[in-house]
């Protein structure tokens, strides 16, 4: 589906205004000589092509951000942990689409979730960033294991210690600079554990269902 950027509207104006609006007309198609009615060159069309893929990483990306947003509603205890509900649409997005359009969805979930929620280059955007990076560097490896061992359920639960362990090491080498940090361990393990075997049955389930098909042109 291609759609263009630029809409000319000299011809509403010459129908509007008439005689009069003859430098108006001139203006909006880009004449340099507006005073004679000299028309001139017409900007060139620019037309941009969307494909099939480019609708599936958009729709998938919004889902994850509709997830991110649900996850950032929900109270935590602690600062940092999170179910991470959107890593669900990560882990069928891997399985069905490969890690690729993996990578495509989360950055651009990380991107727009923390320009929704105003975190944007804050803090909290970087710790996203990092542990959403070392997710997927390990999801990316841990795909070529066997399958019989390592399901959604595993490869969910080493995502999110991986996603944990990224963001404690950042906290520790830039926002706390002592070991202390590293007493947190334990809770974040834990975090990662249960959150990560909840969302990983979760995807096996949404992996269980077909496919749907491509979302339709918009």
């Amino acid at each position: 589906m291609t759609r263009s950027v630029i809409d000319h509207a000299s011809g509403a104006a010459a129908a509007i205004h008439g005689e009069a609006s003859e430098t108006g007309k001139a203006c909006a198609e880009g004449a340099p000589n507006a005073w004679r009615g000299d028309a001139g060159p017409r900007p060139e069309v620019t037309q941009l092509t969307v494909t099939a893929e480019d609708r599936r990483v958009a729709w998938l990306a919004t889902a994850a951000v509709g997830l991110s947003l649900v996850d950032a509603a929900i109270p935590s205890p602690l600062p940092g942990v999170k179910p991470g509900l959107a890593n669900i649409v990560t882990l069928v997005v891997l399985a069905r689409y490969g890690w690729g359009t993996a990578v495509w969805v989360s950055a651009l979930r990380v991107l727009a979730g923390s320009l929704l929620l105003g975190f944007f280059l804050a803090p909290g955007f970087f710790l996203s960033l990092t542990g959403t990076t070392l997710s997927l560097l390990t999801l990316g490896l841990a795909r070529h294991l066997p399958a019989r061992w390592f399901g959604p359920v595993s490869l969910s639960i080493l995502a999110a210690f991986a996603h944990i362990g990224g963001q404690l090491l950042l906290a520790r080498v830039w926002l706390i600079p002592h070991d202390g940090v590293f007493l947190l361990i334990p809770v974040f393990a834990a975090a990662a554990l249960v959150f990560g075997t909840i969302n990983g049955l979760i995807a096996a389930k949404l992996l269980a269902e077909p496919a749907p098909s491509d979302t339709p042109n918009v």
